[in-house]
């Protein structure tokens, strides 16, 4: 496989996650960005964790689905992040999502 054969392969499976990610994201509540990942929810709780010295955040979602094109199942029950970055969360305004009628 070349390498451009790979970035065309690559740019296909972005745009198909792309647009799962249209299909889905009326049915979660919450946007949440690590370092890492890209999440979608209905059920986010963080906490600011203390050890050492160290302040990390703990980041658990229900119901999540995940933005990663090499993942083959993006919906998850559960997941738990923990990291020593930055975590945002933000609450999806779905009367934003729909698209106009006169279009």
């Amino acid at each position: 496989m070349s390498a451009e054969d790979l970035e065309q392969y690559e740019s296909e499976l972005e745009l198909q996650l792309y647009r799962e990610y249209k299909d889905v994201v009326g049915i979660f509540t919450y946007a949440v960005e690590t370092e890492r990942r890209f999440y979608l929810c209905n059920a986010v709780d963080l906490k600011v964790r203390t050890e050492g010295g160290d302040v990390y955040y703990e980041v658990s979602m229900a119901d999540a689905w995940v933005w990663d094109m090499y993942r083959p199942a993006r919906f998850v029950k559960s997941a738990k992040v923990l990291t020593f970055r930055d975590v945002s969360i933000e609450e999806i305004a779905h009367s934003e999502l729909k698209v106009p009628d006169n279009l």
